[in-house]
């Protein structure tokens, strides 16, 4: 029976790989309609999750259904309510922008008489109209997302995932492709689910699910996730910062820490900003700096991961500079 709220449900989802538990005994589900984030450390579970929604991979147990089909036994049916936006460029760059979209709709066997209105549409959908006839090795990074973004609507899914949509691009093209993609929200109804290392993006989402270790350890709106870090967060600079941090932890009864011997970092109920006066004026050391802040959701993620979201983004980075150093040896 089709569930006329959610889109996906998904119910003690179980992954293991030999010994190793990737996904472990999850459960969430997904709205119609909404923006729907995923965020995890680097090997948290969060790409093997997606692609068993997916179907790309089996799960070792539980469920996962998506617009009410079954992702085991009815893969066809799930896939053809799905488009995919990889991180990685995977369009062939010398083909135009007609022709990239044109195998994709073969693919997914779209009429020839409606065929081609769709690939206006979404070329539409994207402003790359005035390009449908250039080459995609021609286009900016920007054009590229957007040409893959066109391609997973092409054949009019409910659900559209987004690995990464912008990662890479320059402030410029990742603002217009968050326009593009809150746009698709607003008039074409498809709900979409968003991987991204940019915290400041994820504040677009309806919802955020953050895994670490296999599970489920936080789902809230951004608002809510926010509420829960606390307070304010304040950073205090001085020229002796342990002693500066004794003198926090004392007098204000919290735990500090030492942010790379630059500054003191702590998070305090109430409204910090009325203890900047206090802490100038009874401080045993002269401070050279002090700021209060609201609480962001990468303070949220650090607190519930013990780690902050670019450690995953440096750990691709890393691994790609070993790969291409191997290449070279070679």
């Amino acid at each position: 029976m089709l569930d006329l709220e959610n889109i996906i449900e998904v119910k003690n989802l179980v992954k293991k790989f030999k010994n190793i538990t990737a996904v472990d005994n999850i459960s969430f589900n997904v709205k119609r309609g909404e923006i729907f984030g995923f965020l995890g450390p680097n090997g948290a579970g969060k790409s093997t999750t997606i692609n068993m929604i997916c179907t790309l991979i089996r799960p070792t147990s539980g469920s996962i259904h998506l617009n009410g089909f079954d992702t085991a036994s009815q893969k066809n049916k799930v896939r053809s309510c799905l488009g995919l936006v990889f991180q990685d460029n995977s369009l062939d760059e010398k083909l135009t922008a007609v022709e990239n979209l044109n195998f994709h709709a073969m693919l997914y066997g779209i009429p020839k008489d409606i065929k081609y209105k769709r690939i206006f549409k979404v070329l539409e959908m994207v402003n790359l109209v005035k390009r449908k006839n250039d080459l995609v090795s021609t286009f900016s990074g920007g054009m590229k997302r957007r040409l893959e973004i066109a391609r997973g609507l092409i054949h009019y899914p409910k659900m559209l995932f987004l690995d990464e949509p912008t990662l890479g691009l320059d402030p410029q093209a990742r603002s217009k492709i968050w326009s593009y993609i809150m746009e698709l929200k607003r008039n074409q109804n498809i709900t979409i689910f968003l991987t991204t290392h940019y915290m400041e993006e994820t504040e677009n989402c309806d919802r955020i699910a953050i895994i670490d270790r296999g599970k489920i350890i936080a789902l809230d709106s951004p608002e809510n996730l926010k509420k829960q870090a606390g307070g304010e967060i304040m950073t205090v600079s001085s020229l002796n910062n342990h002693a500066l941090k004794a003198f926090i932890e004392s007098s204000y009864k919290v735990k500090a820490e030492i942010l790379k011997g630059q500054s003191v970092k702590f998070e305090i109920k109430g409204r910090g900003s009325e203890l900047i006066p206090q802490i100038i004026k009874n401080c045993p050391v002269e401070i050279t700096a002090i700021s209060a802040r609201q609480p962001t959701l990468e303070d949220v993620f650090l607190g519930l991961t013990g780690r902050e979201i670019r450690d995953e983004t440096i750990d691709k980075k890393n691994a790609f500079i070993m790969r291409e150093r191997m290449i070279k040896r070679r």
